[in-house]
């Protein structure tokens, strides 16, 4: 647990300070310190139960399929 919670620490710190150098605000780099981990908490969750489903589908080979062609440059594809 302690290491959830420096990571969080660590989150909303870079969150308000990369917002704060960019628009020079405490309000903004506060507002996007809070909003920004919250989104991404919630993304996160429906990636995870997107990923479940796949891996839990009887095709692990489409897994590979995916992990195989992002690996690839379009330029490769197209030869």
């Amino acid at each position: 647990m302690t290491k959830t919670i420096t990571f969080a620490i660590m989150h909303f710190s870079i969150a308000f300070t990369v917002a704060y150098l960019i628009t020079g605000s405490f309000i903004v780099g506060g507002l996007v310190a809070i909003v920004e981990p919250a989104i991404n908490t919630v993304a996160f969750y429906f990636h995870e139960k997107i990923w479940n489903r796949m891996s839990q589908s009887n095709s692990p080979s489409m897994m590979a399929k995916i992990f195989q062609s992002t690996g690839e440059s379009y330029a490769l594809k197209s030869m």
